[in-house]
């Protein structure tokens, strides 16, 4: 692959990290906001965040990743395989440790402040797992699909990303799309102020 080529595949994938670390960001600040008594959105929000990594993450991002980047990149070499494996099961991971955000936001719009330490400190570690495994695609898993891959695999990668269903179109919040919900969601972030900044 010539180095200055920038495939369709990576740029997404990379958009999408930006992405789920504003989100993240966001969903961390919004619980230190609560535990501290400052001003915090209504809970709504931090649900729609969660939504968000739901619909989009876990649905769209993780799949590709391991159906098709993933499976390229083990096709090429077996050198990134216990990698691999870990990144994969941190994706299954990470679906249960957002399942279990989602009961500890439910219990606390039902028990209100005296189960906030239940919310903050999965919050705390979903969002410093999230940046592990993020660093670690990007770190091993990205350049060395760049030197690996060759052009047919970009080309079945990037018309895989290019036919799947598009979420942002379809799913919707509330009567929104995810696209517009996203937004609404990296908007908040400086309304947050700085907390959560340095995760």
């Amino acid at each position: 692959m010539n180095d200055t080529t920038e495939h369709a595949s990576l740029r997404i994938i990379r958009l999408d990290h930006q992405r789920l670390a504003v989100v993240t960001t966001a969903m961390l600040g919004f619980v230190r906001a609560l535990c501290e008594g400052g001003p915090a959105p209504d809970p709504i929000v931090l649900r729609a965040m969660l939504y968000y990594i739901r619909e989009y993450p876990e649905q769209f991002h993780h799949p590709f990743e391991d159906r098709y980047l993933f499976a390229a990149l083990r096709h090429r070499t077996d050198d990134f395989d216990d990698v691999l494996d870990e990144l994969q099961c941190e994706h299954i991971e990470g679906d249960v440790r957002l399942r279990n955000l989602e009961h500890a936001l439910t219990r606390f719009e039902l028990k209100g402040e005296a189960v906030l330490p239940g919310l903050r400190t999965p919050m705390e570690q979903y969002v410093a797992f999230c940046a592990n495994h993020r660093r670690v695609e990007e770190t091993f898993v990205l350049p060395a699909a760049r030197r690996l891959l060759s052009e047919g695999d970009w080309a079945r990668l990037d018309t895989v990303l290019a036919d799947r269903s598009d979420s942002f179109g379809e799913a919707t919040f509330e009567g929104e799309s995810l696209e517009s919900l996203y937004r609404l969601i990296a908007h908040a972030v400086p309304a947050l102020g700085e907390m959560g900044q340095d995760t």
